[in-house]
């Protein structure tokens, strides 16, 4: 009898631990004075949550860019189809997946978007993620402008918490898009990071914005610094709402520069949690 007191009592125990390891993450501590704003730690199985996440669909190609959403990108973007998100096991999970779909395309993706249901000017923001591997893989973390206050792209900017193309597997991209330095004239502003675990396990993408710079860091390591050299727009456009999107492309004019892996499919991005954190003194 006394063995089996022992038994159920330490079955309550485990049981309980158990329960704390799974709840564990949702304690979420302040950052540097800031408070937490903002966050999804993807506890609920199924589609992602609607009151945080939107869809941008199909290719772009009515758009004035054209097909691809601007960069040649060969998938298809669905909305509401769990083979491409999901949410599973705590972990968002994006799939790039090869077959044939609308407007006859080869491959199926999603591309997440918070616009008027996540949207920030400055802050801490901070994403935890495991990557996809192979040639033709294009994952990215990034946020674009949600009032396009100083007009289209690249006018009200772009910036990139992080992007990985698969031919290159063990290097990291922050950047930033403006008018006055941009991809399309070669004056781009960014920085790189060496970093080979990327696809092999989960790592933390940073964005420190703040009103007078903005810093990336991956796991603490801080990489790229871009100043407000305090001109006009044209270089500092970030003094508006951006909201953030979530994506895997397939292939385009970056990650299929070298090709595309036809072996590799499905592909996943993985996002433990994603979480804002601001001054409230500062951010409007």
């Amino acid at each position: 009898m006394k063995k089996e007191i022992i038994v159920v009592i330490l079955t309550i125990a485990v049981v309980g631990l158990l329960v704390q390891c799974k709840q564990a993450k949702k304690i979420i501590p302040s950052k540097d004075n800031m408070q937490l704003v903002w966050s999804d730690e993807f506890d609920q199985d199924g589609l992602p949550n609607p009151s945080k996440w939107t869809y941008d669909v199909g290719t772009a190609c009515n758009q004035p860019a054209g097909c691809g959403w601007g960069n040649n990108e060969l998938q298809y973007y669905t909305e509401n189809r769990p083979e491409n998100a999901k949410v599973e096991d705590g972990k968002l999970i994006i799939t790039a997946i090869k077959e044939p779909y609308k407007e006859e395309r080869s491959y199926t993706s999603a591309r997440l978007v918070s616009k008027n249901k996540g949207d920030w000017k400055y802050g801490k923001i901070e994403i935890r993620a495991k990557l996809p591997t192979g040639k033709g893989t294009w994952p990215a973390i990034w946020m674009l402008s949600t009032d396009w206050s100083y007009g289209g792209w690249p006018e009200s900017g772009e910036i990139d918490i992080m992007e990985h193309v698969g031919y290159e597997p063990d290097t990291i991209y922050g950047t930033v898009h403006t008018k006055a330095y941009n991809h399309l004239n070669g004056t781009q502003k960014g920085g790189e990071l060496y970093t080979p675990k990327s696809e092999q396990q989960f790592q933390t993408y940073v964005l420190d914005w703040q009103e007078d710079k903005m810093d990336w860091y991956i796991d603490g390591k801080k990489y790229f610094t871009f100043e407000n050299d305090k001109t006009d727009f044209q270089a500092w456009p970030f003094d508006q709402k951006f909201h953030m999107i979530l994506n895997l492309a397939v292939g385009g004019n970056w990650g299929g520069k070298h090709g595309i892996d036809d072996s590799i499919w499905p592909q996943q991005m993985e996002i433990d949690y994603v979480r804002v954190y601001q001054d409230l003194t500062v951010a409007d």
